[in-house]
């Protein structure tokens, strides 16, 4: 095992030069090397490859097309691509360069600079997270926002749909808010959205599972793989965690404390089906949770 735990894929059809790119860098890094194409998409799919070192020239397919079904996969578009070529044709560097390489190695390699290569571009890499993940945690409640819930959503409704599986959504909202923050003031009210997602977080602990904010005093759950009954049984959990923490509310019409309400939808999704459908499921649930007296759990038809 390596001792930063960085993931680099090797894809080289040529075992000896497969081989000595492996030794170069398994003393560093967690190597997965393979020989052909349809391995090396499999591993990106299974595991959280941090680097790819790409040979071009291949006998089952082009290092070039390789890069440009990599960078067209949601799931792998961000992973930097280092080209591994014998050739020094301006021609074939340029054409990996534009399809999102951003780097070329020279064969015969150099131990030196193949290892001082990866590792700048891991730290680059190191950086890009860093502030990718920032852009996606809400500022106020220190939880997801709405557009790591978006692009999670959509994640997790391909693999759904690719595995005919279930996926929940469950649409939350603060009883009365406005009253509270007309009441308390805004100061307040900003307190009360950071203790309700404290709460949401706590209450959702599966790793697959994930709570943001929607927006407003509305935040939002995406999980996968659970049947309608354990969502909504979730809902209620969340809904009996937000209780506990008593914060006061004169201003509500349900309760002196702040409570919340919930809207559930579970579907499986379908070919040519979006998954704002089942965000509208459960905000549809939610309008009538709110409508049958708030602080309570409706399941969508």
């Amino acid at each position: 095992m390596n001792t930063n735990h960085s993931k680099v894929l090797i894809l080289d059809d040529n075992p000896d030069d497969l081989a000595v790119l492996e030794n170069i860098l398994r003393t560093d890094h967690e190597v997965f090397a393979v020989l052909t194409a349809k391995e090396a998409f499999e591993i990106v799919q299974q595991e959280n490859v941090d680097i790819i070192l790409l040979d071009i020239k291949r006998t089952d397919i082009d290092g070039h097309e390789i890069c440009r079904q990599l960078k067209n996969d949601p799931a792998s578009k961000n992973i930097p691509v280092i080209f591994v070529t014998s050739m020094g044709e301006v021609v074939d560097e340029t054409t990996g360069l534009q399809l999102g390489a951003i780097d070329y190695l020279v064969k015969p390699v150099s131990a030196p600079i193949v290892k001082a290569r990866v590792h700048n571009h891991l730290e680059l890499k190191k950086t890009r997270d860093f502030l990718e993940k920032l852009s996606l945690v809400d500022g106020l409640t220190g939880i997801w926002n709405r557009r790591h819930f978006d692009e999670t959503l959509k994640k997790e409704w391909r693999s759904a749909l690719r595995a005919n599986s279930l996926i929940s959504v469950i649409m939350l909202d603060i009883d009365c808010f406005k009253q509270f923050n007309d009441h308390y003031g805004h100061a307040a009210g900003d307190d009360c959205l950071q203790q309700v997602a404290q709460a949401l977080q706590r209450t959702v602990q599966r790793g697959s599972d994930v709570a943001a904010r929607y927006g407003g005093e509305e935040f939002v759950v995406i999980a996968p793989s659970i049947s309608d009954d354990e969502a909504q049984a979730l809902a209620e959990k969340i809904r009996r965690s937000v209780e506990p923490l008593e914060i006061p509310h004169q201003a509500s019409k349900v309760n002196d404390h702040v409570t919340v309400s919930a809207g559930v939808a579970t579907m499986r999704p379908e070919p040519d089906q979006r998954s704002s459908v089942c965000v509208k499921k459960a905000d549809q649930a939610l309008y009538q949770a709110k409508s049958n007296g708030r602080n309570r759990v409706v399941m969508a038809v």
